[in-house]
């Protein structure tokens, strides 16, 4: 199945700094590219652990002795590594967003490109659509939704519109909501202000800043002295939360010193700002315009 190339492949193995007989977790599989460059660098003694909660991810399965995949969440990373002996990992990879695989199924409706049902859903067993959101959400809910996820100027006016719209017929496709929103955008920036909220939609259906906070908290835990993580994120608000997190060892990007004056962090950064794609990356993989990969290592 093809889900395209994966976004800064070499320089995110690379930053991983691969031992030949480690134990990687790659916690979003997806086409399985990351893994496959992460095992071409694992001697035979090497371990690669991936998770995609997403079951197309399974048609791509690594038919290699020292690859598992299993087909959860990454936020149980934890308890599945534990559940299958693995107490202590010496890196771990994570690439957000959603996969070309993903967006070019119209059915998921992840994409403005198709007509499909609201869905939006990375793991297809999960009860919450976006239709279902925007149908039964409270207007708090939906502000506080929108408020989060974009930046957009007239937040209180589209919430305004869309639960007027429900009551009259109640939310199923993605035509009906670009439909709706194209009025509220400003002129010859609709396609922008639309993909704003499909994106803000999708990061509350599949609480991914939750897993995000979660799958970091985790690393601390997880990762072995001297081991590394590298995140690769796609919007801001992602790559704030990885930023704070590897400088100052919290989400909010707050100082905390111990008695002596030292910075209480976990992490060190290995590139203090961010890695970006380089033009024929973008050229050959749009997915990869606004990827930012940062790498730090467990002290």
């Amino acid at each position: 199945m093809d889900y395209h190339s994966p976004v800064l492949l070499k320089e995110t193995v690379k930053g991983l700094d691969i031992k030949e007989d480690g134990v990687y977790v790659d916690v979003t599989f997806g086409g399985g590219g990351h893994s496959r460059e992460i095992l071409a660098s694992l001697g035979p003694n090497g371990r690669l652990i991936a998770f995609d909660q997403d079951r197309d991810a399974l048609l791509n399965i690594i038919d290699d002795p020292r690859f598992l995949l299993i087909n959860e969440n990454f936020r149980f990373m934890q308890r599945f590594l534990r559940y299958h002996g693995v107490k202590s990992v010496d890196g771990i990879l994570a690439d957000f967003g959603v996969s070309s695989h993903q967006f070019d199924q119209p059915e998921r409706g992840f994409s403005i490109r198709f007509d499909a049902q609201l869905d939006m859903r990375m793991n297809q067993k999960a009860s919450i659509t976006a239709a279902q959101l925007l149908n039964k959400g409270s207007e708090e809910e939906l502000l506080r939704i929108f408020n989060s996820y974009t930046d957009l100027p007239n937040v209180f006016r589209l919430v305004q519109t869309i639960l007027t719209a429900r009551q009259q017929v109640p939310f199923e496709t993605t035509d009906q909501l670009a439909n709706l929103c194209e009025p509220l955008a400003q002129r010859g920036k609709d396609h922008k202000y639309i993909a704003q909220v499909f994106q803000a939609l999708r990061i509350e259906v599949n609480d991914e800043i939750g897993a995000l906070k979660k799958l970091l908290e985790d690393s601390v835990e997880l990762l072995n002295t001297g081991g590394r993580i590298a995140v690769i994120s796609y919007h801001s608000i992602e790559d704030r939360l990885v930023k704070n997190f590897f400088k100052k060892g919290n989400f909010e990007g707050k100082e905390v010193r111990d008695f002596y004056g030292n910075l209480q962090r976990p992490f060190v950064e290995i590139n203090r700002h961010p890695i970006a794609p380089t033009e024929a990356e973008v050229l050959t993989n749009n997915r990869a315009r606004s990827a930012k990969l940062r790498i730090a290592q467990k002290q």
